[in-house]
């Protein structure tokens, strides 16, 4: 119940921290687009290299560059990544397995550095960037779109309230 109401208000405080931005509704949306573009196509610890100067750019929020790369995390990645080269092999024709490629990965998470990310196989790595264009394809868009009708939404509730503050004043 704790955890549950704990996720609730983080959650809340994001959608504030993006509804609140002081920007046009497309430059706030184009951000947190570039933040989940790089973080599903890009390896985790690289991301804000790519996001942020990204952001400067494509004039998006950098805000929302930065934030929007968390969708790929610490604790999200042992689930995502997995997935995503085990879509990339299949689409590439290999034959990795979910508990194949989970083995590969798991040097990677256990040492935490680019030597054990570099070691592993070409096949693997392909699968990684191919897995990570189709989950881009698809997050990157939504994102967009979802972010740009939250904005839109947020402001028009504001707007109406303040109209019938005005009224009710008058």
């Amino acid at each position: 119940m704790q955890l549950n109401r704990k996720l609730k208000l983080k959650l809340l405080r994001l959608y504030i921290k993006i509804v609140r931005e002081k920007a046009s509704p497309e430059y706030i949306a184009r951000g947190w687009a570039i933040g989940m573009f790089c973080g599903c196509l890009i390896p985790f610890g690289f991301q804000l290299i790519i996001s942020v100067p990204a952001a400067f750019l494509m004039k998006g929020s950098k805000i929302g560059a930065v934030l929007g790369t968390l969708g790929t995390n610490q604790i999200t990645i042992f689930f995502i990544y997995p997935v995503q080269c085990y879509v990339g092999s299949r689409l590439l024709g290999g034959n990795l397995t979910i508990g194949a490629v989970k083995s590969a990965l798991h040097d990677v998470f256990v040492r935490q550095d680019y030597e054990a990310l570099f070691g592993l196989s070409g096949h693997l790595l392909a699968a990684f960037f191919m897995g990570g264009a189709i989950l881009t394809a698809i997050c990157t868009p939504l994102t967009y779109f979802a972010v740009k009708a939250m904005v839109k939404n947020y402001r028009k509730l504001i707007e109406a309230r303040k109209r019938a503050k005005t009224l009710r004043g008058s």
